[in-house]
């Protein structure tokens, strides 16, 4: 395990987040958002961007879900040993929350690509022996506690993780805040460029903002309002009384509420939505600021199956370096792709049969949904009406798997897994069912590789992006969503899919457009036009893998908002 020194010289810019998803067995990510920040450290090393991560450790993860006979979730830690994987460094800073000392060690895991090129990633740790109880726990739950224990984590990966970039000898000209989470990072860079009282201008704030927008870069990752963090300024004020003059952190931060996505957005320089749609919602909830468009992409070589990473390699050497080539993925014939697709097909049947003791038959279309599950995802809405689903189901015959975790506290979101359990009983003997518990980056894999069709139900506007349909094209599986996040650019009707709203019809019909799209064209295809169906993947190959891919997203960061 290489030291943070043979980083450092060559490192200059800092990537934040709460979660990280680096490999499977390293329980630090909860979903989406640490799905995507592990993509951008490995295309970080794919393409030698000089970059170092930070995150929280995460001791006891997210959490194990559990699943009682009635459907119902409960959770437990999900505890992992980071020395199996990292590194402790020799370094510790101080963070006065309280006004007593909260003390901080990193440790270190390195990245290595195909290649060689290496990047590191900092996990922050305050289980150490100088910390009281109360503080030694900060860092071991990945949102978990309530308010106060939020803006403590938050205090820790912000102010604490720059801190430790200095300390460790970093000198970083950019800080990319992945999501609000670590925009209290924000509030040290003022307090290091106040201006003398002697300078100051008459009813400016006392801070040179131009300075810190110069070196931060913000990208914020959701539409939904109750998922942007706000805290009130009593908490803040109590956890870092003196930090920074409270009337200047409102006009930056919002005056009833600390709104960390305001605060970001004010001492940004370079801001982007992960989406075209999202950029554009963003700016409508908080005029004023610019917001660029990135659209998210993912890493072509940890979501491809083994078997069409081999066949992609076989025609085209250095496809995972630059995916763009996959654009002539129409020229592969049928035989290689679907052979290719039964080998992962087969292991998700075989997953699910160990999982759930459900046999899926491999001569019918499987359809996969999995998500975190939450309100907005609308994952009941392929069962809103079951005797038409089972009616589909009796003449054109299909499976569905589906898995996800709800957040704790997440009630809504509990109701919806303990009814789709109720619902797979229900339908027993006419659509086969299995909903998968324990969800995570390695079932994840599984499902977007081995499933034919990926579903998605978002309440528009409310999906930022999106990534698990561009993690399925990538192994020839088609989707069939909702017009939102970044199916708005991918879905070309009949090519790379289909949507299941394609005039933009109201929410309130979309079960029923999502049955006629099902009888109409999507089953019908599968089981009766096979050449159809693989002329489609090759489709869904060549023009979504072709774009939507990490590789290209990093080259846009890297121009756009790291080398302004």
């Amino acid at each position: 395990m290489p030291s943070a020194e043979a980083f450092i010289s060559r490192t200059h810019i800092a990537y934040l987040s709460m979660e990280i998803a680096v490999r499977p067995e390293m329980r630090s990510y909860a979903g989406g958002l640490g799905i995507l920040a592990g993509d951008v450290a490995r295309s970080c090393a794919d393409l030698e961007l000089p970059v170092v991560f930070v995150t929280l450790l995460s001791r006891a993860g997210y959490f194990r879900q559990k699943i009682d006979a009635e459907g119902r979730q409960s959770e437990a830690p999900d505890w992992w040993q980071p020395e199996r994987w990292c590194a402790p460094l020799n370094a510790m800073v101080a963070v006065e929350i309280e006004r007593k000392p909260v003390w901080i060690r990193p440790w270190l895991y390195v990245h290595a690509c195909p290649h060689g090129h290496r990047v590191p990633i900092l996990f922050l740790d305050t289980d150490l022996d100088q910390n009281g109880e109360e503080d030694r726990v900060l860092t071991h739950y990945l949102y978990g506690g309530d308010e106060e224990y939020r803006l403590k984590q938050e205090i820790i990966l912000g102010v604490g993780g720059i801190r430790i970039l200095r300390a460790l000898g970093f000198d970083l000209h950019t800080y990319h805040l992945n999501e609000g989470h670590a925009a209290l990072l924000t509030l040290d860079l003022l307090n290091r460029w106040r201006i003398p009282p002697e300078e100051r201008i008459a009813g400016e704030l006392a801070y040179d903002i131009a300075e810190v927008r110069e070196r931060c870069a913000f990208t914020t990752h959701t539409p939904v309002e109750a998922a942007q963090d706000r805290f009130s300024y009593a908490l803040f004020e109590r956890l870092l009384p003196d930090f920074i003059e409270l009337e200047a952190l409102k006009k930056l931060a919002g005056e009833d509420r600390l709104n960390l996505t305001r605060l970001a957005l004010s001492l940004a320089g370079y801001v982007n939505g992960v989406a075209r749609r999202h950029a554009e919602i963003t700016k409508q909830m908080y005029p004023g600021y610019r917001v660029h468009a990135v659209t998210n992409g993912v890493h072509a070589g940890t979501w491809t199956h083994k078997a069409f990473a081999e066949l992609y390699g076989a025609h085209w050497p250095h496809w995972q370096h630059e995916p763009e080539v996959l654009v002539r993925a129409l020229h592969l014939g049928d035989d290689e792709l679907w052979r290719c697709h039964e080998k992962a097909k087969a292991e998700l049947v075989e997953g699910v049969k160990a999982s759930t003791g459900i046999v899926l038959d491999m001569g019918l279309p499987i359809i996969g949904f999995a998500r975190r599950m939450t309100g907005y995802k609308r994952p009941l809405l392929l069962f809103e009406d079951l005797d038409r689903l089972a009616a589909i189901a009796s003449r054109h015959p299909f499976q569905v798997v589906l898995a996800g975790k709800a957040h704790p506290r997440d009630s809504e979101g509990k109701e919806s897994i303990r009814r789709i359990c109720d619902l797979i009983a229900r339908l027993r003997g006419r659509v086969a069912c299995a909903f998968l518990p324990d969800y995570d980056m390695q079932m994840a894999m599984m499902l977007v590789a081995g499933c034919d069709l990926w579903l998605n139900t978002p309440l528009p506007p409310l999906e930022a992006s999106g990534t698990s349909g561009m993690k399925a094209a990538f192994n020839g599986v088609l989707s069939l969503s909702v017009r939102d996040g970044w199916w708005i650019e991918a879905c070309i009707e009949g090519v790379t899919g289909w949507s299941i709203d394609p005039e933009g019809e109201a929410p309130e019909r979309h079960a029923a457009l999502l049955y006629e799209r099902l009888e109409s064209a999507v089953l019908p295809r599968y089981h009766a036009d096979r050449a159809g169906w693989c002329r489609m993947m090759k489709g869904a190959i060549a023009n979504i893998t072709s774009h939507f891919n990490s590789q290209r997203m990093m080259r846009r960061y890297a121009s756009e908002a790291y080398l302004r």
